[in-house]
């Protein structure tokens, strides 16, 4: 079997020299035969329909289509033009004469279908379990669960069968497999990835999702697939940034202590302990969360409203093939059955009150950091337990969409058991980027291996990952460094971080006298200069003139000659505006000046110790 590896870049790597696409799709079949698992695919492309398929791409241009020859697989439960559409359930089969939008996307960008893959009944559980099918096995370890729903899907990117593949995701179905299975699993912003022609479970709260074996791949695949559908009324134009790298200070909320669940699990709770650390070591301030309203908008998922929307979407098909449905499946949804439109806006009513609750806490800080499950499960431990089991399951990932946030499970390491270790960044909703740009430096310094496959990481990355848009750069240099008071000024124009670094050696920095906030200023000189610590910011024209126009004097916006040989606007000072201002260049840049500035202070006694 042909050894090439399946991740974008190494595979474009491969095709630029000469790889022929029939031996990709030979290594495709070569891969799904070796591994022995009639679970993962409910159905499969013929050779010669990928053959033809991969005929109609042209020559090799991985500009023009960012996904050319790239495998994927799509989750049962999203149209695939000429594939049956089963949400594995054989009695609901359908053929669609065209494919979900989405596929449809993917496909215009280069990508080859292989097949679709097994789920958990109509996307109902976060286990992989609930098919009539045979269930897949977990990539890892095959004692336990493949995670659902999305399961063929997490362990087909888990082995290395294709580069990525689609899933959905309602509670968790996008993030628990992936968590299983030593995999990335993205979950975008409600709305930004189309769900015309996916088999709905909760209408107003489904997402599609991307399972692949790093961040830049995940990516890659959500900014391929990314666009308002006039024809989904639930599409969003939500703004995909280029993937560039996160700012250096973060502030990241993680559950308070008291409320972190693990059930015993100390295993997991080491576990998740390690990827803290690892995100303070890449410049994140942790900051403890009480975590009660978010479990508490969790349990709301499996309650009125959202079951009753489950049986909604299939309620003519449940009516008239109950005995169809996989026995859990059957229980769960048709106990929507006794719900009265009173309890649906009960349901209605307690989000909105969690909503107006957590919004200023999610605000609060750049990003969160949770488990991406609180535990893991065997296959015969869910079996004997199907519900309880699952619940557990969704305890980090229940909260999420009912919240408008997007989110990205990503590898951290190994448990001290063997088990692979996961968790999930969640932010704001239109903040996928930069959950991407902190979940690929987690998943480098983790050193782990892709997926099931054995292959390192590599540094070749999709060329689209880097493409740069029509922004401008704005340097900053006190106030609205990251992690500093007014940056949120920054994050609330659109801006998103691009690099640190320093300034020529031709400037000279000052504490400004009389601010409100405390401010440097920055000046250039004409000798006897410093090289100053800044960074650069990426704004729209639009929002970088807004901007400009509310600097308030003595600090405007000039070029800024920068040590890495480029330039940019940003902030200088007035010289008129230096009237009893400090000289604090010898600190080399505003976070050192404060950060040495109250260590003397705590020396002295003025400020109390960490």
């Amino acid at each position: 079997m042909s050894d090439i590896r399946f991740d974008i870049g190494s595979l474009h790597a491969a095709y630029q020299a000469g790889t022929g696409i029939a031996e990709v799709i030979d290594t495709v079949l070569a891969r799904i035969e070796a591994a022995g698992d009639p679970g993962i695919f409910i159905h499969l492309a013929t050779k010669v329909a990928m053959l033809a398929e991969a005929e109609t791409l042209g020559p090799f241009d991985p500009l023009a289509k960012p996904l050319w020859g790239v495998p994927f697989a799509v989750k049962d439960n999203i149209d695939v033009a000429g594939m049956p559409t089963t949400a594995a359930c054989a009695e609901y089969a359908y053929t669609p004469d065209k494919d979900a939008t989405v596929v449809a996307k993917l496909r215009a960008a280069g990508a080859l279908v292989v097949g679709k893959t097994n789920l958990d009944q109509f996307a109902t559980g976060l286990v992989g379990v609930r098919t009539p099918w045979p269930i897949p096995r977990n990539a890892i370890d095959p004692k336990l669960v493949p995670g659902g729903s999305s399961s063929g899907s997490a362990v087909a990117t888990a082995r290395g069968v294709v580069s990525f593949a689609l899933g959905t995701d309602t509670a968790g179905s996008g993030r628990i497999p992936a968590g299983l299975n030593n995999i990335v699993g993205l979950k975008p912003t409600v709305g930004a990835l189309s769900t015309t022609g996916v088999v709905p479970a909760c209408r107003t709260l489904d997402c599609v999702s991307v399972f692949a074996l790093t961040v830049d791949d995940a990516y890659t695949v959500f900014s391929a697939a990314a666009a308002h559908d006039a024809a989904d009324p639930y599409s969003r134009d939500i703004a995909v940034q280029p993937l560039t790298v996160r700012p250096p200070v973060m502030n990241v909320g993680i559950p308070a202590k008291a409320d972190l669940k693990f059930f015993g699990d100390a295993s997991m709770q080491a576990g998740f302990e390690a990827a803290l650390a690892a995100l303070e070591a890449h410049g994140a301030r942790l900051v403890e969360i009480p975590f009660g309203d978010f479990y508490a908008t969790a349990d709301l998922l499996y309650e009125g409203a959202w079951v009753a929307e489950r049986y909604a979407a299939i309620r003519d098909f449940f009516e008239a093939n109950e005995t169809a449905l996989h026995p859990v499946t059957r229980k769960i949804i048709g106990g929507a059955r006794s719900l009265s439109a009173a309890d649906a806006f009960r349901g209605f009513y307690a989000l909105r009150a969690y909503k107006a609750r957590l919004a200023p806490v999610i605000a609060s800080v750049d990003l969160f950091c949770v488990p991406t499950a609180p535990t893991h499960y065997t296959v015969d431990a869910v079996l004997a337990d199907p519900i309880a089991t699952n619940s557990r399951l969704g305890t980090y990932t229940n909260f999420v969409n009912l919240l408008d946030m997007c989110g990205i499970a990503v590898p951290t390491g190994t448990r001290d058991d063997g088990l692979p270790m996961s968790v999930t960044l969640l932010a704001a909703a239109g903040r996928d980027g930069l959950v991407a740009a902190a979940a690929r430096d987690l998943h480098s310094a983790s050193g782990l291996t892709l997926g099931a496959t054995g292959w390192r990481q590599s540094s070749a990355r999709p060329a689209s990952a880097l493409a740069e848009d029509g922004t401008i750069e704005m340097v900053v240099v006190g106030a609205h460094l990251s992690g500093m008071p007014l940056n949120g000024q920054l994050k609330e124009a659109g801006a998103r971080f691009c690099r640190a670094t320093t300034t020529t050696p031709s400037y000279k920095l000052y504490e400004l006298a009389g601010q409100t906030t405390p401010k440097p200023g920055l000046i250039r000189v004409a000798g006897g200069g410093t090289a100053i610590e800044v960074e650069v910011w990426r704004l729209s024209a639009e929002a970088f003139g807004r901007f400009v126009a509310a600097i308030p004097p003595p600090l405007g916006i000039g070029t800024i000659e920068l040590d890495d040989g480029t330039s940019a606007k940003g902030f200088l000072a007035e010289t008129a505006g230096l009237s009893a201002a400090t000289d604090i260049s010898a600190y080399g840049g505003w976070r050192s000046f404060l950060a040495r500035t109250h260590e003397a202070q705590r020396q002295l006694g003025s400020l109390p110790s960490s």
